[in-house]
C-alpha cells in the first residue's frame, strides 16, 4: 500500500464515504520537493512571512532558555530547558537522553502507579528548600513495568499539526480496508483548550493532540514548570505532603513561553533529504514492496491554511501517526487509549541523523532495529530477513538517505 498522492485521494474518498470533510478535496496541493526544500536541520520553514520568522525565533530562544528555581522549576523534574534534551542535530531534534516509565499490572489491568509517582520519572530534584529535600525519582519497588524513552526530533511538526483530524481517520479506513492485518489505530484524546475530542499525534503513545498541548505537557512533566492546562504540580515520588515546601506554588507559566515553544515547532522546517542515488531510488521501491510503508506512509498533505508556509503542502514523514500493535516490542506502558503492546509509528524523515532507535534506543543499528520489529510490523519484519543481502543493503541505503 503507497500512500503517495493516489493514496491521498483515496484516503479522502473513503473519509467522504463516512462523511469525514477537511480532506482538502479539490485543492491544490503544493508538492513538498518544491514548497519545502530546506538548507540544513533547524531552519524555519520556508514561505515564513516576517511575523512568522520573528515568532520562530522568539520561540527557539525560549526552547534553549535554561530555566531555574525562580522559575517555577521542579520541585522535581528531568531536565531545565527543552533544548537540553532536543540537541541533535540542532536544536528541535532529538537525542539519545531516555527518560523512564513504569507501572504494573493490577487485576489485569495497566496500573501507573500514580500514587508512587508514577508513570513518568522525574530523575532531578531542587534540592533542600524549606525545610523539604526535593530528589529525583527512583523506579518504586512495586513496579513490574519499566520502560525508556528516547526524546524525539520535533522537525517538520508543525505541518503534521496542520494536517485535519478527517485525513488521520480516512488513512485509518484505508489501511483497515487495504491491509487490515497492519492497519493503525486512531488515538482519540481530548484537546484540553476545547474539550473536544481530537486525533492524537504527538508523543510515543500518540497521547497529544496538538504541538500548544504538547508544549504544556512537556512543560510541567519535563520541566516541573505549571501552566494553564497543566496547572496540577506533580507530587515527588507520589507524596503529595512535600509540596507544602514548593518554593514556587502558584502557576509558573501563564502560557506565554507555551505558546512560544509550540511557535517553535509548528515553524520548525522538516528535515533536509540526504542524496538520492539509484541504490537510495532501489531501495525505496524494496522498502514497499516487503510492506514497511503500511505503516510509515511515505506522504501526507496539510489542509487549507491562511500562512503560506502551511497551506496546502505536501510532505514526507513516513509515519501515519497512527497505533499499531507492535507485540513485543510495545513498551508495556498504557496511555490514554493506546495499550501497553500499542506505539504511534515514528517517523523516519531524518533517520540519518537519529543515533539510537526505537522507543528505548536499544541499538544504533537500523538492521537490528527492523529486526526487532514485531506484532502488526512482522509481517515487513520476515520479508526484510528474506531479503537476498544486495537487497537488504538497498533497503539501508534509503535509510540511510532520510
Amino acid at each position: 500500500m503507497m500512500i503517495a498522492w493516489s493514496g491521498w485521494m483515496a484516503a479522502c474518498a473513503v473519509g467522504a464515504g463516512v462523511g469525514l470533510t477537511a480532506c482538502g478535496a479539490g485543492d491544490t496541493q503544493r508538492e513538498s520537493s518544491a514548497a519545502l526544500t530546506v538548507a540544513t536541520f533547524g531552519d524555519p520553514l520556508p514561505g515564513l512571512g516576517a511575523v512568522e520568522t520573528a515568532r520562530f525565533a522568539a520561540g527557539r530562544e525560549a526552547f534553549v532558555e535554561v530555566e531555574d528555581i525562580e522559575d517555577g522549576l521542579g520541585p522535581v523534574f528531568n531536565d531545565s530547558a527543552c533544548g537540553n534534551c532536543h540537541t541533535d542535530p540542532a536544536p528541535g531534534g532529538g537525542s539519545a537522553r531516555l527518560e523512564t516509565r513504569f507501572g504494573t499490572t493490577t487485576d489485569g489491568q495497566f496500573d501507573p502507579l500514580s500514587e508512587l509517582g508514577g508513570s513518568l520519572i522525574q530523575d532531578h530534584g531542587i534540592g533542600r528548600v524549606r525545610g523539604c529535600n526535593y530528589v529525583g525519582e527512583v523506579v518504586p519497588a512495586a513496579a513490574t513495568i519499566v520502560a525508556g524513552r528516547r526524546t524525539t526530533p520535533l522537525f517538520g511538526l508543525g505541518l503534521v499539526d496542520a494536517v485535519p483530524d478527517a485525513a488521520f481517520l480516512a488513512l485509518a479506513a484505508h489501511e483497515a480496508e487495504e491491509a487490515p492485518d497492519t492497519a493503525g489505530t486512531v488515538s482519540f484524546v481530548v484537546e484540553l483548550s476545547t474539550n473536544r475530542v481530537r486525533v492524537g499525534k504527538f508523543g510515543w503513545k500518540a497521547q497529544n493532540p496538538t504541538l500548544f498541548q504538547f508544549a504544556g505537557d512537556a512543560y510541567l512533566n519535563e520541566m516541573g514548570i505549571t501552566n494553564p492546562e497543566f496547572s496540577a504540580e506533580n507530587c515527588p515520588q507520589g507524596d503529595c505532603a512535600l509540596l507544602s515546601c514548593n518554593p514556587a506554588p502558584e502557576l509558573n507559566d501563564d502560557g506565554d513561553d507555551v505558546a512560544a515553544f509550540a511557535d517553535f515547532m509548528t515553524f520548525l522546517a522538516p528535515p533536509p533529504r540526504g542524496a538520492i542515488d539509484n541504490d537510495v531510488s532501489n531501495g525505496e521501491k524494496m522498502f514497499q514492496k516487503i510492506g514497511c510503508n503500511a505503516c510509515h506512509t511515505d506522504t501526507l498533505s496539510t489542509a487549507p491554511s491562511s500562512n503560506a508556509a502551511l497551506d496546502r503542502i505536501t510532505f514526507h514523514p513516513y509515519s501515519d501517526f497512527l497505533l499499531h500493535d507492535m507485540g513485543k516490542l510495545g513498551d508495556g506502558i498504557q496511555q490514554n487509549g493506546a495499550a501497553g503492546r500499542m506505539m504511534r509509528t515514528a517517523p523516519l524523515w531524518g533517520l540519518r541523523k537519529i543515533s539510537t532507535l526505537l522507543h528505548d534506543g536499544r541499538t544504533s543499528d537500523r538492521r537490528e532495529a527492523i529486526l526487532a520489529h514485531d506484532g502488526q510490523g512482522a509481517s515487513a519484519r520476515d520479508a526484510f530477513a528474506a531479503l537476498p543481502s544486495a537487497q537488504e543493503e538497498k533497503v539501508l541505503a534509503f535509510l540511510r538517505s532520510l
